[in-house]
């Protein structure tokens, strides 16, 4: 039967790819030049940490980061970022964290989607990943097709195509 799965997974080597670009821009950059402006990427727990001297200078990093992601076709709805905290004297913090596998309330929007759509096929929530089965592979990319519609809040990938 053939089937796919329906995944939320960033590329963690554009992500540092970005990151390490980011650090090489605020190192040339006169605005940031004797600051504490910087940003780290911790792979393992996949979040990204941001730190500087006022949220003003977050802002501006962060700005960078995104350009830099974006050109390395990284879609930004990936970060979920967390508020700016205030560390040791002037400095400032700030922790994104990236979204990686569907969470359950997605997953079951996923499959009440699917359900409703009235196409020949079935959802079924499998850890943090819906996996879509279908009879034929033309309502498959009918449903691929309605998820990248209707489900605009989460950059869903389809992988694991199965005929």
């Amino acid at each position: 039967m053939p089937s796919f799965d329906t995944v939320l997974d960033p590329n963690l080597v554009e992500v540092r790819n970005a990151v390490d670009q980011t650090i090489k821009e605020i190192g040339t950059r006169f605005d940031f030049k004797g600051t504490s402006a910087n940003i780290e990427f911790k792979e393992k727990e996949k979040e990204i940490t941001i730190l500087g001297d006022s949220d003003f200078q977050l802002d501006q990093v962060r700005d960078i980061l995104n350009n830099k992601l974006t050109k390395r076709q990284v879609d930004i709805r990936f970060l979920d970022i967390g508020k700016a905290e205030k560390i040791g004297g002037d400095k400032v913090k700030q922790v994104i964290k990236l979204k990686a596998g569907i969470e359950a309330e997605l997953a079951k929007k996923i499959t009440k989607l699917i359900k409703d759509s009235k196409l020949k096929v079935n959802a079924s929530i499998q850890g943090d990943t819906v996996r879509v089965q279908g009879a034929k592979r033309d309502d498959l990319q009918a449903a691929m097709a309605l998820m990248k519609k209707d489900l605009t809040e989460a950059p869903l990938t389809f992988n694991n195509f199965r005929d």
